[in-house]
């Protein structure tokens, strides 16, 4: 179900990236835990989107929602032509990125996006997304598998089912019907009952 992961601490890379320097606010796009934990001050909150990108738990947690031993599994971004991922914006100050680095320091990179507000005005931005190439990728696998990895993960920030239904009714609140998540809540639904 699933292959050991190292740590794959990606600060010192963000930490390097020059996006954005000069800029005292800069827009921050979350479609995981960011939509539902903003621990971080923040100057505005708006409800976006970006296109081109799937929200997918394809990535292992053994730093936040499990273990080495017992990784869980939380969402990274896939490319995918036409598609729309619905999240939430956040306007912040550079100063954030100290905590938001650690935060997301499972191989999850910086990148700069084009978002897309609810009343069509658009910003350039950044997201983090754990690509293909960070050791804790997993990759696809069925909603069913998926579920039970979640089922069974427990990290220092708490149950890894915590996660997927939090952010289950997080986007049930933003009006996005999200397939994927809704599939694997279904599973985890029926292997917690």
């Amino acid at each position: 179900m699933s292959r050991p992961i190292r740590s794959t601490d990606t600060q010192a890379r963000n930490r390097d990236m020059k996006l954005f320097d000069g800029h005292q606010q800069i827009w921050l796009f979350g479609y995981g835990s960011l939509i539902f934990k903003a621990d971080f001050p923040y100057i505005e909150r708006r409800p976006a989107s970006i296109r081109h990108w799937v929200r997918r738990f394809w990535q292992a947690s053994h730093d936040h929602r499990g273990t080495v031993e017992v990784p869980g599994r939380v969402v990274t971004l896939i490319q995918q032509p036409g598609a729309i991922c619905h999240g939430m914006a956040y306007l912040i100050t550079p100063e954030e990125f100290a905590h938001l680095d650690f935060r997301e320091k499972n191989g999850y990179l910086r990148f700069v996006t084009r978002m897309t507000f609810t009343d069509g005005s658009e910003a350039d931005g950044l997201v983090y997304i754990a690509t293909e190439d960070n050791e804790a990728f997993l990759g696809a696998a069925s909603e069913r598998d998926i579920a039970l990895q979640i089922a069974s993960a427990t990290g220092p920030s708490g149950p890894n089912s915590e996660y997927l239904l939090s952010l289950a009714e997080a986007l049930r609140e933003l009006a996005d019907h999200d397939e994927h998540v809704f599939g694997i809540e279904r599973h985890l639904l029926d292997i917690l009952d």
